[in-house]
């Protein structure tokens, strides 16, 4: 499905939507090369769910050197050959930005981003997930990652809002916008077939996906 019609997927979404273990099981599918965010490798990103003001910055610019690096490598892959399959948007490192940032902090990572931001192409296709923020709230407590105990439900529902407005205006590339409060593509078989038949039928640069309760 992927390689015959597609050649970089991006698997997008805010904290809890499942979009890293979706990408993965995506590149598995499609003998893909995964690009996968590692905030595991963020030394500030557990300070920052504790004191979000503190440790705002050096979160932001610690993630946009990461994944500016990580799409500079990109460019060094055959895409002609080679099937991507990644879990971010370098756009959507200024969501996060402007939602945590104070002003003069936010104008500082404004000039950087401009500096460093590579010329990447746009993906053929962007999977953004989506799911009500108590739904994201209860994801997240339920796979108790360490990092993530200090996350609280207000910035959960900030973030959620923040993504839905991001991708309201986004079009540089077709979005398949999927509803995953009764999908789960993740940990059902016939969830991930549906997806990806959902997929393959992709006409439009905007279309969604939702199942019923």
């Amino acid at each position: 499905m992927l390689a015959g019609k597609y050649r970089y997927v991006v698997v997008e979404g805010p904290i809890g939507a499942g979009k890293t273990s979706l990408a993965r099981r995506l590149a598995e599918r499609a003998s893909a090369h995964p690009l996968l965010e590692q905030p595991e490798e963020n030394p500030f990103l557990a300070r920052f769910y504790r004191d979000a003001a503190r440790y705002a910055l050096p979160t932001q610019m610690f993630f946009l050197f990461q994944r500016v690096q990580q799409l500079a490598e990109l460019k060094q892959l055959d895409m002609f050959q080679s099937v991507i399959v990644s879990d971010f948007l370098l756009e959507k490192d200024r969501l996060f930005a402007r939602l945590t940032l104070a002003d003069d902090e936010l104008r500082l990572y404004e000039q950087v981003h401009a500096q460093l931001k590579p010329g990447t192409a746009a993906p053929d296709l962007v999977i953004y997930l989506q799911a009500p923020p108590e739904t994201l709230v209860e994801r997240v407590n339920r796979r108790g990652n360490p990092i993530e105990a200090g996350i609280s439900e207000s910035y959960l529902r900030a973030l959620a809002d923040s993504y839905t407005r991001f991708f309201h205006d986004y079009d540089d590339a077709p979005v398949l916008i999927v509803n995953t409060e009764h999908l789960n593509p993740v940990d059902r078989d016939e969830d991930f077939e549906l997806l990806l038949d959902r997929v393959g039928r992709l006409r439009g640069r905007r279309e969604y996906f939702n199942l019923a309760a």
